[in-house]
């Protein structure tokens, strides 16, 4: 019995020693939860025209619509490394609780100390003409093929606005990527004392506020009385991009 016992322990360790080692993956990878919550100075933003707010020119209003193209996204890790998502575009709609969060796939394992975006879609995208995904034309964010698409989309209505008869309608539509009028902004967020923690195991979860008042002020107060309207590349457009550019700020990280 002990002979039969010693054989089954011989070749057991034969059998695993020809065994070839389980491959290590030096590169493991996680994920990153990135939700946008929107809103109005320190309000939830409640669209349908429910809900009234002040803007810095001291107009009510309130809004229908607000939608925006995050694109180009980096991750800075507290080495100093960047992870760049490939085909990174993305259509947050405040309308749709489909579209206010999204996933970052294949980040690599380690600690993330910031981000950055452009608002808007890239001139090689636009040069594309229109394309499918968050950036489907069928999504109504893709106005002409000369102009591209709109980067960001505000809309509602206003007692301030008298150009639109008793529906007091307000339309904001941020187009140009190019010339002058290039309405395309990067954003750079850092996360200060949070980290984002991503490994196989852990897919944090970073939250950011979008607040739409900061369409209308610093470094240009607008109200709605002087701009009920704008759908083309011009100052008016570039005055609300530079205005929104920074709407967004860190909430918080859950790792």
């Amino acid at each position: 019995m002990k002979k039969q016992f010693f054989l089954f322990f011989l070749i057991a360790v034969f059998i695993s020693s020809c065994k070839k080692d389980a491959p290590v993956n030096l590169n493991p990878a996680g994920s990153v939860i990135f939700k946008f919550i929107n809103m109005a100075g320190d309000s939830n933003l409640i669209l349908n025209n429910i809900k009234t707010y002040i803007n810095a020119h001291n107009d009510t209003f309130s809004v229908h619509t607000f939608k925006y193209y995050i694109s180009n996204i980096k991750l800075t890790r507290n080495d100093g490394t960047i992870f760049s998502e490939k085909e990174s575009y993305h259509l947050i709609d405040a309308g749709n609780s489909k579209r206010t969060q999204f996933t970052l796939a294949n980040v690599p394992y380690g600690n993330y100390t910031a981000v950055s975006f452009i608002i808007g879609v890239d001139s090689v995208r636009n040069f594309s003409g229109a394309q499918t995904g968050d950036l489907d034309p069928a999504l109504g964010m893709f106005w002409m093929w000369d102009t591209g698409y709109i980067f960001a989309e505000l809309a509602g209505s206003s007692p301030q606005d008298t150009a639109h008869g008793l529906n007091h309608f307000f339309s904001y539509a941020i187009i140009g990527y190019s010339g002058q009028y290039n309405a395309l902004k990067t954003v750079r967020l850092p996360f200060y004392s949070d980290t984002a923690k991503v490994s196989p195991l852990i897919t944090p979860q970073v939250n950011l506020k979008a607040d739409v008042l900061e369409w209308f002020k610093t470094p240009t107060i607008i109200s709605f009385a002087a701009v009920p309207f704008t759908d083309l590349p011009n100052q008016t457009t570039l005055n609300f991009a530079n205005n929104y550019a920074d709407m967004f700020t860190l909430q918080s990280i859950r790792n």
